[in-house]
């Protein structure tokens, strides 16, 4: 962090959180700055590494994937080669959304979106147990979505 975060930048962060397809004119106007400044601190936002990247969230059900699964995995020991070989094939596999290094018995947890418990299982026999390393994979489905974003807390208060 090259400097401390103004009012403006967090007010900034947290509208394009919300919305990140308003033109600078419309953020500027948001956030109550003229276009340049509110130009100038998003560059500055970006290139500070607070902004990763800005993508659009799509409908995940409109695409036939109605089920999320979280798959806890139990690994054996990998070599060098056979750990690259498992990252890369976990990051071209778009079913697997989130893959996590966990404490306790299982080593990973994945979150897979998935079309149906038939499809999840082809998934499991096919792909997963198809991985370097697995050795057993422990699954829960969940049934419905409570809730769901990718906003993180960047005002700093606490919600009571």
């Amino acid at each position: 962090m090259s400097e401390e975060l103004s009012i403006f930048d967090i007010k900034i962060l947290d509208q394009l959180q919300k919305d990140c397809s308003l033109s600078t004119v419309e953020l500027a106007d948001v956030v109550g700055l003229s276009q340049s400044p509110c130009w100038r601190r998003l560059q500055r936002l970006k290139e500070d590494g607070y902004i990763k990247r800005q993508v659009a969230i799509l409908d995940r059900t409109k695409f036939g994937f109605d089920l999320n699964i979280f798959a806890f995995v139990k690994m054996r020991r990998l070599s060098e080669k056979e750990r690259a070989t498992f990252i890369n094939k976990i990051e071209m596999t778009p079913e697997i959304q989130e893959c996590y290094s966990i404490f306790g018995e299982n080593d990973l947890l994945m979150k897979i979106q998935a079309k149906s418990m038939n499809w999840y299982q082809h998934f499991v026999l096919e792909v997963l147990m198809n991985l370097p390393g697995i050795e057993h994979v422990n699954s829960t489905a969940t049934l419905g979505e409570i809730k769901s974003t990718t906003a993180i807390p960047v005002r700093g208060d606490l919600a009571l």
